[in-house]
């Protein structure tokens, strides 16, 4: 059974939208957590077929002094310029994306694993990953921000992404860089990244502050 299946059974019962049991659901669904190959059967979205989405009232604009940084629970915080990133190893996989509103489309991304950047950091094992970005709204200047548990920020087809399809990422889709992964729904997959940090205490999102679940996993 897929983890999304099983996520539509409890909310048949009623049980997703009980808080008490929220994490009765996040233990269930990262049960069935798996490490899946990569899907290069499938056959690639047309780019301009992708969609792309932002909080902000327009495409965000990389800031001139952007880099990425990692820390958090780590024994070396790192800021990374998009040169540095390039310089790690990279992962590539073909990956459907599942949007919460139903629609799926798939594209080749590259990138650097977590596992990766936790290794340089020299991240402590904690439970937690958390992903913010400079795409902020209009009514705040807090940006666009989720949360993972550590199985699913580890798992072999989580990265950060810097190219797709082979090119690099353009504005529409998170340049310099975004989260990308196989195992979350795409609200869980924050564009325009600037920030990762390993904790021990679970945080939330933009959106799972507003409801919606925070696991998502499919």
């Amino acid at each position: 059974m897929k983890r999304r299946d099983a996520f539509r059974a409890l909310a048949g019962l009623g049980l997703v939208a009980c808080k008490p049991i929220e994490r009765l659901n996040e233990t269930v669904e990262g049960v069935l957590l798996t490490d899946r190959p990569a899907s290069e059967d499938l056959e690639l979205t047309p780019i301009e077929a992708f969609p792309g989405y932002h909080v902000a009232p327009a495409i965000p604009e990389v800031p001139s002094d952007w880099s990425l940084i990692v820390g958090g629970m780590v024994a070396k915080p790192l800021e990374l310029s998009l040169a540095d990133l390039r310089m790690l190893p990279q992962l590539t996989a073909r990956i459907r994306h599942h949007c919460v509103e139903g629609w799926t489309a798939v594209a080749d991304w590259s990138g650097v694993s977590i596992a990766e950047l936790a290794k340089l950091a020299g991240a402590r094992a904690t439970k937690y990953v958390e992903f913010r970005s400079f795409d902020a709204p209009s009514f705040s200047s807090r940006g666009y921000w989720s949360s993972w548990d550590r199985a699913s920020a580890f798992h072999p087809q989580t990265m950060i992404a810097l190219t797709m399809n082979g090119a690099p990422l353009t504005a529409k889709h998170g340049a310099p860089c975004r989260l990308y992964g196989s195992v979350k729904l795409g609200y869980k997959l924050v564009k325009y990244l600037s920030e990762i940090s390993f904790l021990d205490k679970r945080t939330g999102g933009y959106w799972e502050n507003q409801g919606y679940e925070w696991f998502a996993g499919v």
